[in-house]
């Protein structure tokens, strides 16, 4: 099918639920890089127009991003984001360890960098990152009863515990340097009215 014959297609005509009537089938799969952090590669597809093309991808293990309220504010920590060159002001955050679940590790994440243990964790939503590139997972963690405890920060984490009042959350959140996964939990967190 060529593009003017795309662009004039029927869109009743194509009956899959994902709007395509096309499998993208996989030609070839190549890893290229692997680093201690991600893998980088790419799948060669077939479109659906019979052509290929390479779609390159990142691959990172899944995240537990968490969203906790103590005494009226929201917990946060605040650390300088080499990647952009600014300090960001975020929800603790983590890689889910192997054998643990979002809401596990949420809790531990929570510990470790701001020093309170939650009572109890609710994953709240588990969502696919930036979809054109990443192969990423995050999980959004509710933690409610939340009590001191000892900070254990990882060796490459130099962060500060902040807060910010729960009513202030949503407008402080959106001042730049915004993070998608701070954001993403704020509003999640606001829509189950937890917030």
């Amino acid at each position: 099918m060529s593009e003017d014959e795309r662009d004039d297609a029927d869109p009743t005509e194509i009956d899959r639920p994902d709007g395509t009537d096309h499998d993208w089938p996989v030609l070839d799969s190549e890893t290229e890089y692997e680093t201690g952090w991600y893998t980088g590669g790419y799948d060669e597809v077939e479109q659906p127009d019979g052509s290929s093309k390479r779609y390159y991808w990142a691959e990172l293990p899944d995240a537990a991003v968490v969203v906790a309220v103590l005494e009226g504010e929201v917990l946060m920590v605040e650390q300088f984001r080499p990647t952009i060159r600014e300090h960001c002001l975020e929800l603790p955050a983590g890689i889910v360890e192997p054998g643990e679940s979002f809401v596990e590790a949420g809790g531990r994440e929570l510990r470790e960098e701001t020093g309170y243990e939650a009572d109890e964790c609710t994953l709240l939503e588990t969502l696919n990152c930036s979809t054109g590139v990443l192969r990423h997972r995050r999980g959004i963690v509710w933690a409610e009863g939340l009590e001191p405890a000892g900070r254990k920060l990882d060796g490459n984490e130099f962060l500060a515990v902040t807060s910010i009042p729960v009513e202030e959350a949503l407008e402080t959140v959106r001042e730049p340097p915004t993070n998608d996964a701070t954001l993403e939990g704020i509003l999640l967190a606001r829509e189950e009215s937890l917030l």
